[in-house]
């Protein structure tokens, strides 16, 4: 398969060892130095393309992808307020594209077992839930995609949560809303947790990412799931859960 990488930081460069290693070929590496060579012709070449820029350049990068003809994978989070534009040119060009928050195998399947805790812990009002994230000083969404996602579906299955909220240094009294404290470290590629609390107790699930190659593989394999497919696709659809 010849794949086409957007953005070519650290990300772009590990989603190209892991392709590589996986039989396939990097015909294409755009990122800041070359946003020349993004062109039709040369993204033609490519069966699919993968991208990891920034959330300012994610949309735009996502959106040339598909009016270009190219199944698109794209990793970027910050962007999402967008993503109804992006499915809405998906149809109209009969494209193919798959956007996740994180692309980890382990994160998936963890966003599975945050939603089934969430939809038994309905049941019990007496426990409050936050989110707590920690990533690398680089990384410039706060939250990240991954806690929003996880609030997201805690939220979608606990009937007394309306929305989540950036949880500041000033404790605020709003029990409709699901706090995310988001903290910012060096050298952490990311861990999350989701902690229910109560007077007797507290309840907590967690996962730690060790590196980055595990986004990395994942965007790989959810590439070669959509590179000859027609739609908008999701990490569900690729890992069948």
């Amino acid at each position: 398969m010849n794949i086409a990488i957007i953005g070519y930081g650290k990300m772009g460069k590990m989603v190209e060892s892991i392709a590589v290693e996986r039989g396939h070929q990097v015909i294409l590496k755009i990122d800041i130095d070359n946003p020349g060579d993004f062109t039709q012709a040369n993204l033609g070449k490519a069966q699919v393309a993968i991208e990891f820029s920034n959330p300012k350049t994610a949309f735009a990068n996502v959106t040339r992808c598909i009016e270009y003809g190219v199944p698109v994978v794209s990793g970027s989070t910050g962007w999402f307020d967008r993503l109804g534009e992006v499915k809405n040119l998906c149809a109209e060009h009969n494209g193919s594209m798959l956007c996740a928050s994180n692309f980890s195998l382990g994160v998936n399947i963890f966003f599975e077992i945050n939603r089934q805790l969430a939809r038994v812990m309905n049941r019990f009002p007496d426990y409050s839930v936050n989110i707590e994230e920690i990533h690398h000083t680089q990384k410039l969404d706060a939250p990240s995609g991954t806690a929003i996602t996880l609030a997201e579906g805690a939220i979608s299955e606990i009937s007394r949560l309306s929305k989540w909220r950036l949880q500041q240094n000033v404790e605020t009294q709003d029990f409709a809303s699901l706090p995310i404290h988001a903290i910012r470290r060096d050298s952490v590629p990311g861990t999350h947790h989701v902690r229910y609390s109560s007077e007797i107790d507290d309840i907590e699930i967690t996962h730690i990412a060790h590196s980055r190659k595990g986004f990395a593989l994942g965007a790989v394999i959810a590439a070669e799931y959509i590179h000859d497919k027609k739609g908008i696709f999701s990490m569900k659809d690729v890992l069948m859960i």
